[in-house]
């Protein structure tokens, strides 16, 4: 263990805010620290955001070849994991390059605070204390775990679905948000199969409804069964099978699988032995830390970015904030604006979402313009055979500035990113018509969708 006992900026968590945080902090002149109990990189590197995205890529290629009559399920399946422990493996590595070319100080243990300005790092009996002038919680979250479905046997979260070593032929998947949609999918591809089981209407219920129809006409071309309105209450587990009671319109319901998969959401990790309470720091009854427009909690020198704080758990909102954090140690007047946070589902067709909605604005009583455009007639959609989809605009109905865009389709993932910057940059759809957008691409669409709506802002006129 490193010899380090006073640093400016002590950062708790490596994960995609902590390590950010870190590599800014150091930037900044910032004698800074990084602690991790568990791998560098942390959930999103090692069972989240990277592995995950690696297997769906996996899956969609498998399915091709399987159209060709080239795939074996079980060894596509073996190889996927294969491939993606070796992206895993490379993404840490690189974290772990990032910070000792960037002069910061790799710990490893489990910090604890003990005052202020000391933290105590545990690892395999040995103790390390350190001091420091600034702190910046990063700690992450961890899956939801329900009562009746403790983690173990055949219940599985997140994190051990992601390790099978095998497709299992049946899951069961409590819970439809972007997590239980985007592996209950995979599976599916890779000949699982999969039923899905949601409490609410509808899955995917933070996006509208018309966006997630085309995503719900796919995962039942994949073979997947969605049930609604549906409450889980119950496993009977075995050597082979588990069987899950689950109650809908009053009436009783089982279905019998391989595994059950729990994705209900996750839990900050702000609880167990990081200290809060030595220092006097208060969570939320969620959990969360509350803190100011530049991360600072309630102890104006220790800061608190991503999971454990208020709004959505993602990654690239971590690693914004981990960049506000470290500059405001720095001095500088930095602050956060949540104008335009990207939420993606690597579904297929994915989905993307940022600013408002039609439905936000509409109940903001915000007078508005919709632009819309089909990836049906697309070029590029259609060489790709993915021509399912389109893309909407929202904008302000007098000056056509735009508030907010969502995508059902091809790349949504990777299109989200104008329309982001569009709104960052207070752009009008008149910006994005005139934007000269290369032939034959996807891009063309929202170029498209601009179009429409500059068409209905005249049409008003």
């Amino acid at each position: 263990m490193s010899k380090l006992e006073s640093v400016d900026t002590l950062v708790i968590g490596s994960g995609p805010g902590g390590y950010v945080a870190a590599e800014r902090s150091s930037q900044l002149g910032m004698k800074t620290a990084i602690v991790e109990r568990s791998q560098l990189g942390g959930v999103c590197t090692h069972v989240g955001c990277i592995p995950s995205k690696a297997l769906i890529a996996e899956a969609h290629r498998y399915e091709v070849l399987r159209q060709l009559n080239q795939a074996d399920a079980a060894a596509s399946f073996v190889n996927a994991q294969a491939f993606k422990q070796g992206i895993v493996n490379k993404q840490a590595g690189g974290v772990g390059y990032l910070m000792k070319t960037g002069g910061v100080s790799i710990l490893e243990g489990e910090a604890s605070l003990v005052d202020e300005h000391t933290a105590i790092i545990k690892q395999n009996g040995a103790e390390q204390t350190i001091s420091f002038k600034y702190a910046i919680l990063a700690t992450g979250s961890r899956p939801i775990e329900l009562r009746a479905f403790p983690f173990g046997g055949r219940i599985l979260s997140s994190t051990e679905a992601l390790s099978l070593p095998e497709a299992p032929t049946s899951l069961v998947v409590i819970g439809g948000g972007y997590i239980g949609v985007e592996l209950g999918q995979m599976y599916a591809k890779f000949g699982t199969k999969v039923t899905i089981l949601e409490g609410g209407a509808r899955i995917l219920p933070g996006f509208e409804a018309d966006l997630v129809a085309p995503v719900v006409k796919q995962l039942k071309t994949d073979g997947v069964n969605i049930v609604t309105g549906a409450t889980a209450e119950n496993v009977v587990q075995n050597a082979d099978t588990i069987t899950l009671h689950y109650s809908k319109d009053q009436e009783q319901h089982h279905v019998t699988a391989e595994f059950v998969l729990v994705t209900v959401g996750r839990k900050p990790n702000t609880d167990g032995r990081l200290g809060l309470e030595h220092i006097g720091l208060p969570v939320t009854s969620r959990g969360l830390i509350e803190t100011d427009e530049q991360c600072r909690t309630a102890i104006p020198h220790i800061f608190a970015i991503g999971d454990i704080t208020a709004g959505p758990a993602l990654a690239h909102k971590a690693s914004y904030e981990a960049k506000i954090a470290a500059e405001a140690i720095a001095g500088q007047a930095a602050k956060v604006d949540y104008k335009a946070i990207p939420l993606v589902v690597f579904s297929e067709p994915e989905l993307a979402s940022v600013g408002l909605s039609e439905t936000e604005a509409k109940e903001k009583a915000l007078p508005i313009i919709i632009g819309r455009a089909s990836f049906s007639i697309n070029g590029r959609a259609l060489a790709l055979r993915a021509a399912e989809g389109y893309i909407k605009i929202v904008a302000k109905q007098d000056s056509g500035i735009l508030l907010g865009a969502q995508i059902v389709g091809v790349e949504a993932s990777t299109l989200i990113s104008e329309l982001a910057l569009a709104i960052e940059m207070g752009a009008t759809v008149e910006d994005l018509a005139l934007t000269i957008h290369p032939h034959p691409t996807l891009g063309e669409v929202i170029m498209e969708a601009a179009e429409n709506a500059v068409r209905k802002m005249d049409s008003t006129k």
